[in-house]
């Protein structure tokens, strides 16, 4: 599965839409601004799509999604600024090599335990209050689900797979560098071939997670709950298997390659719209940092 898609799964259900933020964040896949001022509309919406919260479900998970906001803006903004400030530093330096890429995933993979650690207390706080009936309702909605998600990425043969993999990543690198070359093209093309077999390890991996989840619901009036849900939200790849775990180093390996193949076939055209929207990106970031609210202030310190 490509890396987009794979990111806003993160950790299944609404620890994924919760994840989303940041992914629209860092991808550029929507109106920045709109999606981060709005996502608690749309963290709501998504759980709700799950699960049919009651209104004290609602009123808890909507003030506990602000506290998250709240933290997120006041901390975590500046340091996408940061890395944005690297990465335009180095594209003003010229193309970036291997080490340089590296380095800059790297970093931005340091984004996400913090942003888990602040979630595990609002999955917990939701998880925890679900009756029988919602646990029902989430699991047939999450096995309904799994299947939408077989229909739409393992339709047809490995290379129609890898062609509609191919075309969603030409259009996210179009978002970032503008029209793209043959060159880059044929590098997506060979990039997406070479990741046959892995949507279903993917897939697999998912369910894997969703059923460790219900086991863990059939405790959550028990001791050890809180327990069982952390381990879940912050190390999911325990869950999701050895082959999950071995296909995402693989495919973390591969992307930066990619990454590096479609900068150094870049023409100056590409690397100008390269920097049009980091700057824009880096603008967002800017005009969406707030003050640290008292409790932020002082979980900081803590």
């Amino acid at each position: 599965m490509d890396q987009c898609v794979y990111s806003s799964e993160l950790n299944s259900m609404r620890i994924g839409a919760l994840l989303l933020v940041t992914i629209l964040l860092v991808t550029g896949c929507s109106s920045t601004r709109l999606a981060y001022r709005y996502a608690d509309w749309g963290i709501v919406w998504w759980v709700e799509d799950l699960v049919t919260l009651t209104p004290p479900q609602e009123q808890q998970l909507n003030n506990d999604i602000e506290n998250l906001r709240q933290w997120h803006c006041s901390t975590e903004l500046p340091r996408y600024r940061a890395w944005l400030s690297r990465f335009q530093n180095d594209l003003a330096s010229g193309k970036p090599g291997p080490a340089e890429i590296n380095n800059l995933q790297s970093q931005l993979l340091t984004f996400f335990p913090p942003l888990i650690q602040q979630i595990t207390p609002v999955a917990v706080n939701l998880l925890s209050s679900l009756s029988d009936e919602q646990v029902r309702e989430l699991a047939g909605n999450m096995a309904e689900q799994h299947r939408e998600q077989e229909e739409e990425f393992l339709v047809g043969d490995a290379e129609a797979i890898a062609q509609a993999r191919a075309e969603r990543t030409m259009e996210r690198a179009e978002h970032w560098l503008g029209s793209l070359n043959g060159s880059q093209k044929s590098s997506i093309s060979d990039w997406s071939d070479n990741r046959a077999g892995q949507t279903r390890i993917w897939l697999a991996g998912r369910k894997h997670w969703q059923n460790a989840l219900l086991d863990a619901l059939e405790n959550r009036n028990k001791p050890g709950f809180d327990d069982a849900i952390t381990e879940l939200v912050k190390k999911p790849e325990a869950a999701r298997g050895s082959a999950h775990a071995e296909m995402m180093n693989k495919s973390t390996e591969a992307m930066a390659s990619l990454i590096y193949e479609l900068l150094q076939a870049s023409q100056p055209s590409h690397l100008d719209h390269l920097a049009r929207r980091t700057s824009d990106l880096s603008d967002d970031f800017k005009a969406l940092t707030c003050k640290p609210g008292s409790e932020v202030a002082l979980r900081a310190y803590e």
